[in-house]
């Protein structure tokens, strides 16, 4: 027996009966209830299996399967209540601003107007503050600040654009112009504009021919790949959707475009994952 695999024995044997049934039926559980219950059901079961198979760190594999349990079964789960952790004093208020921040937004309908990322967020916020408390893998420690952190960003932006979109209620509206919001996805690895982009295209064109407006064009990535390869992809793909719209007699003056590579993921991920979600244009006509 290796001595890693003695350390996990031992940590059996001493945790029998007191949430190790937890840790075992996370790892298979099928998640049920709303779509920020099933995303966050995954992060903790992540995170337990994680602290569990790699880290032999029970106590904190049971903390996070009881969440992630809890979260199968549609309960409301909160993030960690910082007065349960023994935490360095210098640590605490940024911790505490981050908590407050995550509720804010997370009672303002972020968990069911962008239940991935939300739950992403929850999930990343308890593993720093996990971390935290450990403060000796400085690494860990950053990893998950600062993945908590981006998708705070992911949430702010998606909650101002919804926010954007969504019709404002006046006496009597002199000539609308809302906000239109279209995504456009790519295959792997490829700027090229298939049947289905063309499709979105068609309606996006229509719409900028409705009103005369701005049109700001954004190329996206997933994470797999090189960053800087990633942040070219994104010039390429945004500059194919403007070329559509300026031979379908949109004017190149109205057309603003930007390629962000990897950042502002609507799916958030690992780095290294194809996932189609991300690989987008977004058009915004204002």
């Amino acid at each position: 027996m290796t001595i890693k695999g003695l350390i996990a024995g031992l940590a059996l044997m001493g945790l029998a009966g007191c949430g190790v049934t937890e840790v075992d039926a996370i790892r298979t559980i099928e998640p049920a209830g709303t779509d920020f219950s099933k995303a966050l059901t995954r992060e903790y079961q992540e995170l337990a299996v994680f602290e569990a198979d790699e880290m032999y760190d029970w106590i904190s594999a049971v903390r996070y399967a009881e969440k992630g349990l809890g979260a199968s079964h549609n309960e409301i789960v909160l993030p960690f209540e910082l007065s349960d952790f023994y935490l360095p004093a210098d640590k605490i208020d940024v911790l505490t601003d981050a908590r407050a921040d995550l509720l804010t937004v997370l009672n303002a309908s972020a968990r069911a107007k962008v239940p991935a990322a939300a739950a992403y967020a929850q999930g990343k916020f308890d593993c720093w503050v996990e971390q935290q408390q450990e403060n000796h893998q400085f690494d860990h420690i950053a990893a998950c600040r600062e993945a908590f952190y981006a998708a705070m960003r992911i949430i702010d932006a998606e909650m101002t654009l919804r926010k954007k979109a969504e019709p404002t209620l006046v006496p009597i509206p002199a000539a609308p112009k809302p906000l239109k919001f279209f995504s456009v996805y790519f295959a792997f690895d490829s700027a090229a504009v298939d049947q289905t982009a063309r499709d979105t295209l068609s309606r996006a064109i229509m719409s900028v021919k409705q009103y005369d407006t701005p049109v700001m064009i954004i190329g996206h990535t997933d994470t797999a790949g090189p960053a800087v390869y990633n942040l070219a992809l994104s010039k390429r793909r945004a500059q194919a959707v403007a070329d559509a719209f300026i031979k379908s007699s949109i004017p190149e003056t109205r057309i603003e475009t930007q390629g962000v590579g990897e950042a502002d993921l609507a799916k958030p991920t690992d780095d290294n994952v194809k996932e189609r979600l991300n690989r987008r244009v977004t058009i915004g006509i204002e």
